[in-house]
C-alpha cells in the first residue's frame, strides 16, 4: 500500500473530524478492496451514518487520484471491539482495558492489561500488567502489533 493512499484517505478523515485507525487493502489487482476504520475523535461510537459520510467523502478523492484504479471496492467501517493499537494516543485511551501485545519484549504474543504510558514523544513506553500480576515496560516502538481484547461480561 503506497503512502500516498493512506495519506489521502487520512487527509479526507481529518476534514471531517475522524481519525484513521487502520487501511487495509485487499481483493485482486483488478479488484481492489479498501478496508477503512475510523474513529470519532469525540470518543462517541462511529455510527452508519458516520461511515457513509465518510465514504461519500472518500470516494471522489480516490477516483480522481487513480490511486486504486476505476474498479474498487470501499468498505469504511469502525474499528470494532478488538480495535488496533497503534499510537501512544491509543494506548492512554484505553488506560484500564485489556490487550493482545505482540512485542519480544514480553515473549511473544501476551494478553496484558494497560496500566498508562511513559516517556516522551517518540520514545514512549507502554506500562503493562500480565495475567500473572506482574508488570512490564514496554517501549511501543518494539511493539509489533497490539489490539483490545473483547472481555465477555456474564
Amino acid at each position: 500500500m503506497t503512502q500516498a493512499l493512506e495519506d489521502l484517505v487520512r487527509q479526507e478523515l481529518d476534514a471531517l473530524g475522524f481519525d484513521l485507525v487502520e487501511l487495509r487493502r485487499g481483493g485482486s489487482g483488478r479488484r481492489p478492496v479498501l478496508d477503512v476504520r475510523i474513529d470519532r475523535r469525540d470518543g462517541t461510537k462511529v455510527t452508519i451514518d458516520d461511515c457513509a459520510h465518510a465514504s461519500r467523502a472518500i470516494e471522489p478523492r480516490l477516483d480522481a487520484s487513480g490511486l486504486v484504479g476505476e474498479a474498487y471496492v470501499l468498505e469504511v467501517s469502525s474499528p470494532g471491539v478488538e480495535r488496533p493499537l497503534r499510537h501512544a494516543a491509543d494506548w492512554r485511551r484505553f488506560v484500564g482495558r485489556k490487550a493482545n501485545v505482540l512485542s519480544q519484549v514480553l515473549g511473544g504474543r501476551v494478553e496484558v492489561e494497560i496500566l498508562g504510558v511513559e516517556g516522551e514523544p517518540g520514545f514512549e513506553v507502554g506500562v503493562v500488567r500480565d495475567q500473572k500480576g506482574v508488570e512490564h515496560r514496554v517501549p511501543l516502538s518494539e511493539v509489533k502489533e497490539a489490539r483490545l481484547v473483547l472481555v465477555w461480561k456474564s
